[in-house]
């Protein structure tokens, strides 16, 4: 059975250039970050998250982080159309120019070595009646920043009781043996470590027959875009009134997010 969102508007049918799928609009737009000021909004939605669950990691996150402006760094904002408020984030960070950061407290097996990855973290989302819509279109924003830049494999690591949600992604453990492994870039928190296949995700779905096959594989959301190269140019020190500022949103954020990795 197809797994239905609340807010999913009614599929028409798809534009040229997306031949064989519906359509679904989205009550909200998915993009990259590409200036201050939208990392900003996403640092509000992670910090607000995170400090629900684990305030004292959540410190760390109250102004953008060094990784946000790596060359490898690619961060999702989520944006209400109603109002433009932010609704969820994440990062997404490849291993085309430097190792992904789970490799700064583990060694990957032989089997990753030598390919294409992405690692997500820092999603968070809205912790309202959308939340679960949200999430699972960053999600699919990974997905498809994957297949586009040609990326076999995409990594996550989730704390428990969230290393559950990866499970029913069809997430597979990197280390079966180790179990939860303490990650120095996140607090030392310990989480499980686990990459999905991204080149067999219609083929392994659709044997699981899973509930989310339609919504990844065969609908073109259009309000999901994950086009583009540059990221988020470190700021200059000119912009320091302009950080403090945004500290000031972000530690302030209310306590209706949600993380999720």
């Amino acid at each position: 059975m197809e797994m239905r969102h609340p807010g999913v508007l009614r599929p028409l049918f798809a534009p040229i250039g997306v031949p064989g799928k519906q359509t679904e609009r989205l009550p909200f737009t998915i993009r990259r970050v590409h200036n201050e000021a939208d990392l900003w909004k996403a640092v509000r939605v992670r910090h607000a998250a995170y400090a629900r669950h684990v305030p004292d990691f959540a410190r760390q996150l109250a102004r953008p982080e060094a990784s946000d402006y790596g060359d490898d760094a690619i961060v999702f904002l989520a944006e209400s159309k109603l109002d433009g408020a932010p609704l969820g984030t994440a990062r997404m960070q490849t291993n085309l120019h430097e190792p992904l950061h789970v490799e700064e407290s583990v060694t990957l097996p032989d089997w990753l070595r030598g390919e294409p990855l992405a690692e997500m973290s820092r999603l968070g989302v809205d912790n309202g009646r959308m939340g679960l819509l949200v999430k699972t279109a960053l999600l699919k924003a990974g997905v498809m920043y994957c297949q586009q830049n040609d990326i076999a494999w995409a990594l996550a690591t989730g704390r428990a009781p969230i290393d559950r949600q990866y499970e029913q992604l069809t997430f597979v453990d990197v280390f079966p043996d180790l179990g939860f492994v303490p990650l120095r870039h996140v607090g030392n928190i310990p989480h499980r470590v686990m990459a999905f296949d991204i080149t067999t995700i219609e083929e392994r779905w659709t044997a699981a027959r899973h509930p989310l096959l339609n919504f990844f594989c065969h609908i073109h959301h259009p309000d999901i875009d994950v086009s583009g190269r540059a990221g988020v140019r470190p700021p200059q020190p000119s912009a320091r009134r302009a950080i403090a500022s945004g500290l000031g949103v972000a530690q302030h954020a209310s306590g209706r997010f949600e993380s999720v990795a």
